[in-house]
């Protein structure tokens, strides 16, 4: 049993042209990360463009990001993330979408890391994202043609929750609009609920909160 997953963070540090950073949200890394590493996975890290991975939402008062933080091993593997084209899915049986607003901006184009999806999901991998990570899912393309997004049930960041942010008019399309276009289920609950679904080995997590859960579910579903 392959005991590695691929955790994938956004390349992109400006939210539009507000000149605001942004980049992963580093509790949407280190709750998963620490439910999946407790449990004897190992995690590694890819980007768009490879290399140092921009942070938002440092906050090192929530224990699992100093724990992340103070991990040496991993604090270089986020410093130093694999580029896509370095990567071999066949090592990794599940993939997991960090969020954070960046990921709006160049996950949903970068086609190598949406065939590295693609090929684990399809050789019986599961695929997992959070927050703004589904914006990573919307391009994912099956070998039948067909998205992966396809009459599964999903949620992410809502309208509501990008309006509470007053983001809205700044990010480059609505996540939720986006992901039933592509013809997922969306479900949601208020603004900074915790809210899981799983579907076809396909986890998704609402917003931040929800990081910690969105781990556990994917363990859940490694494990059945």
């Amino acid at each position: 049993m392959k005991k590695k997953i691929l955790f994938v963070v956004t390349s992109h540090d400006k939210k539009g042209n507000t000149g605001e950073p942004t980049g992963y949200y580093l509790s949407e890394v280190s709750h998963p990360w620490k439910v999946l590493k407790d449990a004897g996975y190992e995690i590694d890290f890819v980007s768009p463009k490879g290399g140092k991975a921009p942070v938002d939402g440092f906050d090192l008062t929530d224990p699992e990001n100093n724990e992340f933080w103070g991990d040496t091993a991993y604090r270089y593997k986020i410093e130093h993330t694999l580029k896509p084209s370095a990567v071999n899915p066949d090592d990794y049986i599940a993939i997991h979408y960090a969020g954070g607003h960046g990921a709006m901006w160049d996950l949903p184009k970068d086609q190598a890391i949406a065939r590295l999806a693609a090929r684990i999901y399809e050789s019986g991998g599961f695929v997992s994202a959070v927050c703004h990570g589904p914006a990573g899912l919307v391009n994912i393309k099956l070998s039948n043609g067909k998205y992966l997004l396809e009459g599964k049930k999903v949620n992410g960041f809502t309208n509501e929750e990008e309006v509470a942010v007053k983001l809205e008019n700044i990010v480059p399309f609505s996540l939720e609009d986006k992901l039933k276009a592509k013809g997922a289920q969306f479900e949601k609950s208020g603004v900074w609920e915790v809210h899981v679904v799983t579907d076809q080995r396909l986890v998704t997590g609402q917003n931040p909160q929800s990081a910690r859960a969105v781990g556990k579910a994917l363990l859940s579903e490694l494990t059945k």
